[in-house]
């Protein structure tokens, strides 16, 4: 008996969100072994204009590995990083590099005895003060499971290699008929016809209803600080994972510094549950949580002080998405043919993008994810909790 010949892949494939996880699913669409596809990739304001663009860019090997799922996630996504920068010259074009990752405890108040031992530590890098250490620092990475990129840079780099059109414009909501997507409505531009829509926006995925009847995603909003030291070319590739505590009895905080190799050093770690704005443009940070950044950068090492020479290039905040049960929404809408979801990443987001990209594209052209198994990640997962809930 013959069988019916397989349905052909979509060729009109458009993505919304010019974020890192967009501009995947875009390069590995546009390099599919067997039915490369060029989409057209709609952003409202600029790619990379979020978190995509203002987020540390740390990548870890093994970091999620006490959840089955995102460990396969991650291990196949640092895997894909390593390929991407060989691929594309990742450490000119966007500044990958492996690097050592360490924890360091900053003390509330100066500890001389606690300083001695951390200078004698061979883990505490020279630029580090060794005030800033309550004890001497823990080895959390090596350049075997630890690297970074600039996730701006990187983000841009893939969606260029990807050779997708770029339209900026509002998606104002997809074209459903029949069951099955026939396009997506661009402000000012009218409707652009897909037979294949991913809705990849971060924390804005939730402003199209067809999400929002499915599940939620929230945004959590992080600061960073941008700071070029007096003296760059002293600044080795050490990213720090610190614990401080401001004052006796306050709130423990975990800021994160990732020296880059553009010379700039990176800080980030005060974050707050918050309304996400329409307009990533208008997105500014608290100043409160700013001057906590480069107070903590202050006390990290000299060479980050203002008063000793350090320039700021850029304070900022950005959201990060979330969802309810911290696992990433990568997969096929339910009840809606051909339209696609990937976000939720949380502060993962540029380390699972690639393989987020590789598995929508399989899933997209080939009917299904071989890279990674993306079934705990479906949205259809939350249908199930919302019936059990009676909703």
């Amino acid at each position: 008996m013959a069988t019916s010949p397989a349905a052909a892949p979509p060729r009109r494939v458009v993505i919304c969100g010019g974020g890192v996880v967009g501009a995947c699913t875009a390069y590995f669409l546009s390099t599919h072994a067997a039915s490369p596809t060029v989409p057209t990739l709609v952003e409202k304001s600029s790619p990379a204009c979020a978190a995509s663009g203002k987020a540390g860019g740390f990548l870890a090997l093994d970091w999620c590995d006490k959840t089955p799922a995102l460990s396969a996630l991650a291990r196949a996504s640092f895997a894909l990083h390593r390929r991407l920068a060989a691929t594309l010259d990742g450490g000119s074009a966007y500044g990958f590099r492996p690097v050592h990752t360490l924890s360091i405890c900053l003390p509330t108040d100066p500890d001389p005895a606690a300083a001695a031992a951390a200078a004698a530590s061979p883990l505490l890098p020279a630029w580090v003060d060794p005030a800033a250490s309550a004890a001497p620092p823990r080895e959390l990475g090596t350049t075997d499971t630890t690297a970074q990129v600039h996730p701006g840079f990187f983000t841009k780099a893939v969606l260029a290699a990807s050779g997708a059109e770029v339209v900026i414009g509002e998606a104002e909501r997809v074209v459903v008929r029949d069951g099955r997507v026939a396009g997506v409505v661009v402000r000012g531009r009218g409707e652009v016809d897909a037979d294949a829509v991913v809705l990849a926006l971060g924390p804005w995925s939730g402003r199209f209803e067809m999400v929002r009847e499915v599940f939620d995603v929230s945004g959590l909003k992080a600061h960073s600080i941008v700071l070029r030291p007096r003296e760059p070319e002293n600044i080795t590739p050490h990213a720090l994972f610190l614990s401080y505590q401001p004052e006796p009895g306050a709130k423990m905080l975990d800021p994160e510094v990732y020296p880059r190799p553009t010379g700039e050093v990176y800080i980030c770690g005060m974050t707050k549950d918050e309304e996400v704005p329409d307009d990533p443009e208008t997105i500014t940070g608290e100043p409160d949580s700013i001057a906590m950044l480069h107070k903590i950068a202050g006390r990290v090492s000299g060479q980050l002080k203002r008063e000793e020479g350090a320039e700021v290039v850029a304070e900022q905040a950005c959201y990060l998405p979330c969802t309810d049960d911290g696992l990433p929404v990568i997969g096929e809408m339910p009840g809606v043919k051909g339209c696609y979801v990937a976000t939720g990443h949380s502060c993962w987001g540029i380390l699972n993008a690639p393989a987020t990209g590789a598995a929508l594209a399989e899933l997209i052209l080939d009917g299904d994810a071989k890279i990674v198994d993306l079934a705990p990640f479906s949205p259809a997962r939350f249908l199930k909790k919302k019936s059990k809930r009676g909703v």
